[in-house]
């Protein structure tokens, strides 16, 4: 089954990310069925998630409908079987050159997806992506020949990449659809109406290599859900509190100036928020994040509104209000190949190199002006 507009993320529910509420196990269990029920046919997990618990539970979600009936996508990349988790940091990539050398890439993708599968109960994937990758997730042939080889071995049907876990990466995703688009189908990425920056930037190339986009972080950390207000108190381990002091106040006022669009065509905000990233070719689905904050809507709720997205065609007026009102370039510094890096690569952050730069140039990028860290 191909992708669909709509999809649940197995991130939702604060039970495996830290993000709002955490839903019990029962709740988390049937809001999934729930999504299933009305609609939403496209579910994505990752392997890493509770270091495989999401897969678990996903898989006992979806444990009595038909498989042909949804769109599983899985993800692989950080090695959770052989390293300790580093705080903040996660688990290292298992390209880490600690970890392995290239030549073993295949047996572990391998593994992992298998091993991905066991715990979701079912015997192929529709999709699997390349989960966070490194500089040398993005550009060895080692990778993606171990991607392929599980592909030709009917472990999935289609593969991807889903670069992160912060916003960037867009020349290393650039150069990637160049080099290996013969076996990349698809790619999420951050995107919203108030974070457009970077985001934008790749789908060009998406376009003319026909590779599918999932957006995530549609509903820009819950200001689209319209329960995230000034004043509002993250938890300690919430991920959000990690953005830059303001971005509640500065989202809620951007979106006063954004919901007559929504009441114009009878859209909740985050339907909004969907609708946008759905009009920008070659956005095939959207996978917002749905938590429960201490006091706001039922989780339930947004999940009857994700299902529920109409078609909205907006006008070029509307267009150009949402694009000056969300216009974020600048905002932040950037993950993966970037002009402000210096030394010796990181797990998340690394220097610009020559083939990067004649990627940039492919695509009409300048790194300085248009990958630069400008203003707060």
């Amino acid at each position: 089954m191909d992708i669909t507009r709509a999809a649940f993320g197995s991130w939702n529910g604060g039970r495996f990310m830290h993000f709002g509420q955490a839903l019990d196990e029962g709740r988390w269990v049937g809001t999934v069925q729930q999504a299933w029920s009305l609609g939403i046919r496209t579910f994505i997990t990752a392997d890493v998630y509770g270091a495989g618990e999401a897969d678990r539970l996903l898989g006992k979600a979806l444990s009595g409908y038909p498989r042909d009936s949804y769109c599983l996508v899985g993800a692989v990349g950080h090695d959770f079987y052989a390293t300790r988790r580093d705080g903040a940091k996660g688990y290292p990539r298992f390209t880490d050159p600690s970890l392995r050398s290239p030549r073993d890439f295949g047996a572990y993708v391998r593994m992992a997806t298998e091993r991905s599968l066991e715990r979701l109960g079912v015997g192929r994937l529709d999709l699997l992506l390349l989960h966070n990758p490194d500089s040398i997730g993005y550009g060895s042939d080692a990778v993606w020949d171990a991607m392929r080889l599980v592909r030709d071995e009917g472990l999935t049907e289609r593969l991807g990449v889903a670069p992160g876990p912060a916003n960037g990466f867009t020349l290393d995703l650039l150069q990637c659809f160049e080099r290996f688009h013969e076996v990349i189908d698809a790619a999420m990425i951050i995107l919203s109406p108030l974070e457009p920056w970077p985001g934008l930037l790749p789908l060009a190339a998406a376009r003319a290599f026909d590779v599918q986009v999932i957006t995530r972080v549609v509903d820009h950390g819950g200001i689209f859900h319209d329960d995230v207000q000034p004043g509002h108190r993250f938890g300690p381990s919430d991920h959000r509190s990690y953005r830059a002091p303001g971005w509640v106040e500065a989202g809620c006022e951007k979106l006063e100036q954004l919901r007559p669009i929504a009441v114009r065509h009878g859209l909740t905000p985050l339907q909004m928020a969907c609708a946008w990233n759905l009009a920008q070719a070659p956005v095939r689905c959207v996978v917002p994040t749905l938590i429960e904050e201490v006091s706001g809507k039922p989780i339930e709720r947004k999940v009857e509104e994700l299902a529920t997205i109409p078609e909205v065609t907006f006008s070029p007026e509307e267009l150009g209000v949402i694009a000056r009102t969300g216009d974020n370039t600048g905002c932040m510094a950037l993950k993966g190949a970037n002009p402000a890096h210096v030394g010796d690569p990181e797990p998340d952050r690394w220097a610009l190199t020559p083939d990067l730069l004649q990627t940039a140039a492919r695509w009409g990028i300048d790194p300085m002006v248009d990958l630069s860290h400008r203003h707060g």
